[in-house]
């Protein structure tokens, strides 16, 4: 009797040599922990971009490099919450994982500065919730 074969698997084991053509980047959208805190690791500050110091002008130079900007090319984590800083609005926005850093915004991971002055950077302006009522 002859060996039926299974229409749409391989059967030689062999890598596909169009794979890298046809999905050059496989883990997109996949948080894998260490790419973040690289990309953190990697970042700048508020206080270290020029053109912020006009923008958030409210802001004293010790609150500026506590802002961390996310670098150009590094993915930002599915499901978290960032600010982007060239946004006038200054919404939170939660990421979805096909999302990454461009030279179009400056992102501002939730995860990586205090609440009070997250608060601040939102817009939010009750004292309790930015520190401002000491």
């Amino acid at each position: 009797m002859a060996q039926q074969q299974k229409v749409g698997r391989p059967t030689d084991q062999k890598a596909d040599e169009w794979q890298k053509d046809l999905n050059p980047n496989p883990t997109a959208g996949q948080n894998h922990g260490l790419q973040q805190s690289d990309a953190v690791n990697d970042s700048l500050t508020a206080e270290q971009i020029k053109e912020l110091h006009s923008y958030l002008s409210d802001f004293a130079t010790d609150e500026l490099t506590q802002i961390v900007i996310l670098p150009e090319g590094s993915r930002l984590e599915q499901g978290a919450k960032y600010i982007d800083l060239k946004d006038p609005e200054r919404k939170e926005i939660t990421a979805m994982g096909n999302m990454e850093a461009t030279a179009d915004h400056w992102y501002v991971p939730k995860t990586e500065i205090e609440y009070p002055l997250w608060n601040r950077l939102r817009g939010v302006e009750d004292p309790k919730r930015t520190d401002a009522s000491n």
